[in-house]
This record gives C-alpha cells, sequence and structure tokens, in this order.
C-alpha cells in the first residue's frame, strides 16, 4: 500500500507552532494550490483546494522561523483522516497532510533574494532536528541490482 502526497501551493496564513509536553514542536498551517483549466466556454477558471498541513519537531521548528503568509512551499507526506466528537456528540472528522519533507521555493522574506533554500526532511524514526538533503547522489553503476 502508498500513502504518498505531493504538494507545491502557496501557505494561506501565518503557520501555528507550539511545543507539546516534553517540548516537542508541531506546526499547523494551510496550503492552498491551484488548478487552472479552460471550461466549455474557454474561459480560465482556476479551482483552489485548501490543505491542513501537519509537522513535526524539527520541521516544526523551521517552519517556526522561516515559512510565512504567502511563501510557497514543497509538501511532501501522507494523508491521515482523525474524527472527534463535538460539544453535540456529532462525530466530526478532518483530513491532514503529515509533512515527511518540506522545500521552501520562495525566496526569503528577509530581504536576502539571492538566499538558496535548502529542503528539509523529517529524520527516520529520531526526534532530532530535521535533515538536509543536497542533490541527488549520482548513481552507482557498481550495483549489483538487476534493474
Amino acid at each position: 500500500m502508498v500513502n504518498k502526497v505531493i504538494l507545491i501551493g502557496n501557505v494561506g496564513a501565518e503557520p501555528e507552532v507550539r511545543y507539546l509536553d516534553g517540548g516537542v514542536a508541531v506546526a499547523n498551517l494551510r496550503l492552498a494550490t491551484t488548478e487552472r483549466y479552460k471550461n466549455k466556454n474557454g474561459e480560465n477558471v482556476d479551482q483552489t483546494e485548501w490543505h491542513n498541513i501537519v509537522l513535526w519537531r524539527g520541521l516544526a521548528e523551521i517552519v517556526e522561523k522561516y515559512v510565512h503568509k504567502g511563501m510557497r512551499l514543497y509538501i511532501e507526506g501522507r494523508i491521515r483522516t482523525r474524527s472527534w466528537d463535538d460539544q453535540n456528540g456529532v462525530k466530526r472528522y478532518t483530513t491532514e497532510i503529515y509533512a515527511d519533507n518540506m522545500q521552501m521555493l520562495s525566496a526569503r522574506q528577509d530581504g536576502d533574494n539571492n538566499t538558496t533554500v535548502p529542503r528539509y526532511s523529517a529524520p527516520a524514526n529520531t526526534a532530532s532536528a530535521p535533515a538536509t538533503t543536497g542533490p541527488a547522489a549520482e548513481p552507482d553503476d557498481n550495483d549489483d541490482l538487476p534493474f
């Protein structure tokens, strides 16, 4: 089974970052993706979808420091749906994207428009800061894989 989401969109509001017991950071942000198509009359139509993004630990700390409303982000993660009962006892659902990777595609907003913004990945099974990944490694022609 595969549960993989890739989004490129714009941050719709300032991210909300909070710290749980034990100092674990969690960030929530809204990301807008827009699809443009022509309708049967030949007119351009924009259809915007809003996504609830959840980032944990090191990624949340990066969001807190660098991500702001209007920035363009690349998000890679997985879909999660959770439910709860509201105050009237009605079952409610929300769907969120739990981000594993994030790349800031907008220039930093501190006036330094020449800064290359790195890609950040959630560490595998750790609670430490995110790993920074650079360019993809060159393929190894000496491996024993048949494909």
